[in-house]
């Protein structure tokens, strides 16, 4: 009867501790608070939270969608309501979202909040972003065991990555270009944190930051061993100043993705590990030199 009762006290402590560890609000990367219920009405602003959103099991709660979320494929079917810095206002309060979810970046954030919408906002740019955000939204939608999963599946497609990378590959240096200014995924970005646990050097130090915008002689004098870009640049790259003497132009060293694929490479969320994986396929079909 004793020890009955001790068992029966013991699990009405761990129930409270579990319903106060329920209670603590949850934080953004501003640092603002969600208490509250979880969300029945999702809007997100942007394609990597959308992907967050759906892959933990609650993509029937989103209603509305940035211009560019385009997977899974039942996101396309619901309202485009601009992107991070023409949002539409007027269709997003219409919608009547619990939450509005976007980027630091996007600009129209303090007028949501203005009109009374909660907005919350997430950082991208390195792992370490994603499973932080990944762990935010997971418990904001009432489903915080999810998140493990999801980061363990990405980890697992990580692995299985590595191993398809050419031994003759790994320390060669690589330059990804994000936009052809030439703005590169530098050492600290979620892309190049990713190639350098496939075995790349970067060719753009931690200190120019994650997405940094080059000189382009600077690249020509750092001649990267492998280039990889969406399809369209990476076909006029040799037209560009000076390229064709960039090592990796010169011997065919390129991954030129198409922009479907390209689009998988530089989204920040569920499917980093897939786009390991591409990574990983194009650096085994280089030709040896």
């Amino acid at each position: 009867m004793i020890a009955a009762l001790r068992r029966l006290l013991l699990a009405a402590v761990f129930v409270g501790g579990g319903t106060a560890l329920a209670a603590e609000p949850l934080h953004d990367d501003r640092g603002v608070a969600w208490r509250g219920a979880p969300p029945q009405r999702i809007v997100s602003l942007l394609p990597s939270l959308t992907e967050t959103v759906c892959a933990l099991g609650a993509c029937e709660r989103l209603v509305g969608v940035d211009r560019y979320s385009d997977w899974p494929v039942q996101v396309n079917a619901l309202p485009r309501l601009g992107g991070l810095d023409d949002a539409s206002v007027e269709r997003v309060v219409a919608l009547r979202p619990d939450v509005v979810l976007a980027a630091r970046s996007a600009r129209v954030a303090d007028r949501f909040e203005a009109l009374g919408l909660k907005v919350l906002v997430f950082d991208s740019d390195s792992h370490a972003d994603v499973r932080r955000s990944l762990d935010a939204i997971a418990r904001l939608i009432g489903e915080p065991q999810r998140s493990a999963q999801v980061w363990a599946a990405i980890q697992r497609d990580e692995a299985a990555a590595v191993a398809r990378v050419p031994a003759r590959l790994r320390g060669k240096t690589v330059y990804f270009e994000v936009e052809s200014a030439p703005y590169a995924a530098g050492a600290t970005s979620f892309i190049g944190e990713t190639l350098t646990r496939l075995g790349m050097a970067n060719v753009v130090p931690p200190e120019l930051g994650p997405f940094p915008r080059l000189n382009p002689e600077y690249l020509v004098r750092r001649s990267p061993d492998v280039v990889m870009a969406v399809e369209r640049e990476a076909a006029q790259m040799p037209a560009r100043p000076g390229w064709t003497s960039m090592r990796a132009l010169k011997t065919g060293q390129v991954c030129a993705f198409s922009p479907e694929r390209y689009l998988l490479l530089i989204r920040p969320g569920p499917r980093m590990g897939e786009a390991a994986l591409a990574l990983a396929d194009c650096l085994a079909a280089l030709p040896t030199r």
